[in-house]
């Protein structure tokens, strides 16, 4: 019996040790961006479509990766579009930049939106890389220019 106990605890130590990791690793996936590095989406210049959870922007000099919450496989289908959307609590306050909050997606035209799970800003050799990859591309000009009510 005296065998089991310390076993059981040293399980548990290991066991949320492992859960406060994971846990730390979720939050810093969703660590918005600071305000001045958000992505501006009336200076999107180029967009590429990586993989179904995986979009690259780039806004001047500024390049971004943008991981989806999950796979969105139409997104910058014909008609060819990438429209951002910020969350409610942004839309006034923020301009309309995506920062990698809660509550913003991007969709495609005739298409449903799609949660952003990340932005995190990249760098050009890296921008090239993933855009000689990209299945889909487009440049930013069909960004809607005032932010819909809801």
């Amino acid at each position: 019996m005296k065998m089991i106990a310390p076993t059981l605890l040293l399980a548990l130590t290991v066991g949320a040790s492992a859960g406060a990791v994971q846990a730390s690793e979720t939050a810093a996936a969703r660590s918005p961006l600071p305000a001045a590095d958000c992505i501006d989406t009336t200076q999107i210049n180029e967009w590429h479509i990586v993989d179904a959870r995986t979009a690259i922007v780039r806004t001047g000099p500024k390049r971004y990766l943008v991981t989806l919450q999950s796979a969105c496989p139409r997104l910058g289908m014909a008609p060819a579009g990438l429209m951002f959307r910020p969350n409610r609590s942004n839309a006034a306050v923020n301009r309309g930049h995506i920062c990698g909050e809660v509550g913003e997606t991007v969709r495609s035209h005739n298409q449903p939106p799609c949660a952003i799970e990340s932005i995190s800003k990249i760098d050009k050799t890296r921008f090239d890389e993933m855009s000689a990859r990209a299945k889909r591309h487009g440049s930013g000009a069909d960004q809607p220019t005032a932010v819909p009510a809801h």
